[in-house]
């Protein structure tokens, strides 16, 4: 208690006490004493204090023609981005005439069968008959929030994201498992898709995903149903299920509608002639 005493009561050092003390009696310490001293110091303050006074009225004036930019800059982004938007329309209008022109072309090139069977299987024209239907979706941490964010991570059982590997080898078994036309989101398959991703997300033919994954095949569904799940790309979507959360649903559906890709690329092809054959 003795030593909380003297420290309540001697707060200020004693060297700081004796040096205080010796300014004081050699008049150096508090106010300017000297009225050129006094002088020095208003200067000081009024300089100060213009200083601040002409950085406010400055900051007042630019205002205006700050909000001003602002406003015109916003301006340009919106015209910017509805030139973007028309541009794109235009695009969507000519891929829709040129598939249209394909798929004329497919019709005439020989026998309707013929032509029928080559704009499906080139993804061409329109699909519809049974199949089956597939859902493949993130596990349910994953997209509440959970215990790990998937974007912090990029290993898959961290973060039990449903990867691009994974719908290649979903659609990839739905074809081996007798498939005859293949959609996800509403995103018509070919022979030429691709299914890659960017980030955390899944692209078909460089347009993006969102979970969940509905993959529509048209086939016969009970039989496309059952040897998909019992094949090795069926097995493999079962492990994710059971040991990553992944959540998956498949039913056999009576009628499916299956729209035509939105751009085709038709190639020909010759046979070779080897050297010396007639």
């Amino acid at each position: 208690m003795s030593l909380l005493t003297n420290v309540m009561d001697h707060s200020l050092d004693d060297g700081y006490a004796e040096a205080a003390a010796r300014k004081e009696a050699a008049g150096e310490g508090g106010l300017p004493k000297t009225l050129r001293a006094k002088l020095g110091l208003a200067a000081g303050l009024v300089l100060a204090a213009l200083v601040v006074t002409v950085g406010a009225a400055q900051a007042r004036v630019a205002a205006p023609v700050v909000a001003k930019e602002r406003e015109e800059l916003i301006d340009r982004i919106d015209q910017e981005t509805e030139a973007a938007d028309k541009l794109e329309d235009s695009v969507d209008q000519l891929r829709d005439d040129v598939s249209a022109r394909q798929r004329a072309a497919l019709r005439d090139s020989g026998g309707s069968d013929r032509a029928e069977l080559v704009g499906i299987l080139s993804g061409a024209t329109e699909v519809t008959g049974p199949g089956v239907k597939l859902v493949v979706d993130d596990a349910k941490e994953a997209t509440t929030g959970g215990d790990g964010d998937p974007r912090e991570t990029s290993g898959f059982s961290d973060t039990g994201r449903v990867r691009d590997r994974d719908m290649q080898r979903v659609v990839n078994g739905l074809w081996a498992s007798g498939a005859e036309a293949v959609s996800i989101n509403g995103q018509r398959l070919t022979a030429l898709s691709a299914i890659r991703a960017a980030g955390d997300a899944i692209l078909v033919d460089n347009k993006p995903l969102v979970p969940p994954y509905t993959v529509l095949a048209v086939g016969d569904g009970k039989r496309l149903s059952t040897r998909f799940q019992d094949s090795a790309d069926g097995l493999y979507l079962h492990a994710l299920q059971e040991n990553y959360g992944i959540r998956t649903a498949i039913s056999v559906e009576d009628d499916l509608r299956l729209p035509a890709a939105p751009s085709v690329i038709v190639r020909t092809a010759q046979p070779r002639t080897e050297k010396g054959t007639s």
